[in-house]
Parts: structure tokens; sequence; C-alpha cells
């Protein structure tokens, strides 16, 4: 179960949407976190990666090595 608040504009769009649609406003919501869930995951994901990298958290490796390691090399 999850309960949002959103702003009174978009809750506006979304009953109007719903309403003239006949479909319901979690369906609407239900559709758009699907559309983006994988784009805010990759986005948030990856600024924690950098900021891990940049603190010394996380060590990178370099493709050459990957590569060496994969016997992909050149």
């Amino acid at each position: 179960m999850l309960a949002i608040r959103l702003p009174e504009e978009i809750e506006s769009r979304l009953e109007a949407l719903a309403r003239l649609t006949g479909r319901t406003k979690t369906f609407y919501a239900r559709e758009a976190i699907l559309e983006h869930l994988d784009d805010l995951e990759d986005i948030y994901l990856a600024e924690k990666r950098l900021e891990d990298i940049r603190t010394g958290r996380e060590k990178t490796i370099p493709l050459e090595e990957v590569m060496k390691r994969h016997g992909l090399e050149g």
C-alpha cells in the first residue's frame, strides 16, 4: 500500500484525466510510476555510486584490466 501527497495542481489534473477517460486516479499514478521507475533507479543509483567513488568507498577498475580479465585484449 502506498499513500502519496501531491501538489493541488497535479491532483486536479489527475482527477480531470480520470474523469474524462473513465479510469481511476490510481491507474494513472501507477502507470506514471511504472513508466519512470527505471529512469529514477538509473539516475539515483548512478549518483550514489559516483559519490562512493569520489569518497573512496568504491574503487574503479580500468577498462584495460577488465578486458584482460575476460580475455578481450586487443
